[in-house]
């Protein structure tokens, strides 16, 4: 049974890094690998009663995630809507090219903390479309925005989604991941941020746009206070959390509801048309349900394997041929780079245990780290690799070739400054 189990998960997983070549979803290849490694459980099992109630359990664990993941990307689809980024693009001028990398990196790394990366990506990605117009130019840019957008997410409860399932299931708390990573996750991008500078040089040539009228029906007003209160609400989510005590997924549902009844008052008075595609329902619509369906069936799939107790004999087998975390959870950051960092960490957590290792201990923050940063060394090993891979047609021998070699050593010199200052500070 558990070696049909993992031969279907794999299977799934192969169908997944091949998503492109066999021209299926990897949403459709996760849900089907979930399913059938849980059928084949139950059906091959000993006690239905007792893998319903598994099932059960985990589902309402992954459903917070999913809630989660729902509420967030509705709210940044609805600022989005309003050209609430505008606050932030309009303000950028400069053509040199270092100065204006930095601008972009250093920019991305924080709203990747505040909102996730993959959003904060494709901002950036679109953003850097009206500011350089030399595809070359642009292409290292968006590298590097892959870079500073994981580097970024990593070190914020809700910036990676690998970082928010190690925060909802308790394995590290808010203030504590910024406090520990923040410095590591700095390192990552100014390391590669220096070595790029150095070989960067003149300025960069703006696209020429044709003068056109917006048809956007919103005002100035409008716009400010949707961005504001919707980056307040998903910064707040943490906040939410340390005084009620519930799970981040309420907090954010609560964001939600409060824009809702925000957004539905000031455009109360516009006619029907203008209101459905500012209205929070039309967000809805147009938030990427396809991914939050991959979420799901990879999780559930990892769940299974969980369940059998397969993952921990895993854990057990680790620590006794190699042992040392310093290399284990390393090698775990490369290998997202090739597999996606999500099942990589709901693994993990099926690993190894709280009890083992309590919350906000050595092993967790550092799987932070690196499951959100080890992305970055491939173009497919992250989700906002894999959207600015697709936005801009970015091929994958030429990511290997131009922007990995700066993604390992961002990646190389975080972890060594994250283990460095804990066996320094705290051994």
């Amino acid at each position: 049974m558990t070696l049909l189990m993992i031969v279907i998960f794999i299977l799934g997983y192969i169908a997944i890094a091949f998503e492109h070549p066999l021209n299926i979803n990897k949403s459709a290849s996760a849900l089907l690998a979930g399913v059938l490694c849980w059928t084949v459980y139950i059906v091959m099992g000993d006690d239905s009663h007792l893998i319903n109630e598994q099932l059960t359990e985990h589902i309402g664990e992954l459903s917070g995630i999913l809630f989660f993941l729902m509420g967030a990307m509705t709210i940044v689809e609805l600022i989005d809507a309003h050209d609430g980024f505008d606050v932030i693009t309009s303000r950028i001028t400069t053509t040199n090219k270092v100065k204006l990398l930095w601008i972009l990196c250093i920019l991305t790394f924080f709203l990747s903390a505040a909102l996730d990366n993959l959003t904060t990506a494709i901002v950036m990605v679109s953003l850097l479309r009206k500011l350089i117009d030399d595809k070359n130019d642009r292409l290292l840019f968006v590298g590097m925005v892959v870079i500073a957008a994981n580097a970024g997410g990593a070190w914020s409860p809700i910036g990676d989604v690998t970082t928010t399932m190690l925060w909802i299931g308790g394995q590290v708390t808010a203030n504590n991941i910024i406090m520990k990573l923040l410095i590591p996750s700095l390192v990552c991008l100014i390391v590669p941020l220096i070595a790029l500078s150095l070989k960067l040089k003149g300025n960069i040539k703006r696209p020429v746009i044709a003068e056109s009228i917006s048809e956007n029906p919103t005002s100035e007003t409008e716009r400010n206070v949707v961005f504001f209160l919707g980056i307040g609400a998903l910064v707040f989510v943490p906040i939410f959390k340390s005084l009620t005590h519930l799970p981040p997924f309420m907090g954010v549902l609560f964001g939600l509801g409060v824009l809702w009844v925000v957004t539905e008052i000031i455009h109360s008075k516009k006619d029907d048309e203008d209101k459905d595609v500012l209205s929070i329902v039309h967000a809805l619509r147009k938030i990427d349900m396809a991914s939050i369906l991959f979420f799901l069936g990879i999780l559930i799939a990892i769940s299974s394997l969980q369940s059998t107790g397969v993952l921990a004999s895993l854990a057990q087998y680790m620590n006794d041929t190699i042992g040392d975390l310093n290399i284990i959870v390393p090698a775990i950051g490369v290998l997202s780079a090739i597999v996606d960092n999500v099942p990589l960490v709901a693994a993990s957590m099926g690993m190894y245990d709280l009890a083992t290792y309590p919350p906000d201990s050595y092993l967790w923050e550092f799987m932070a780290y690196c499951a959100g940063t080890g992305g970055s060394i491939l173009i497919i090993g992250s989700a906002a690799g894999v959207a600015a891979m697709g936005m801009e047609k970015i091929d994958f021998i030429w990511y290997l070739k131009k922007i990995a070699w700066l993604a390992i050593i961002g990646y190389t010199a975080g972890a060594f400054t994250y283990a460095g200052i804990e066996h320094l500070f705290h051994s």
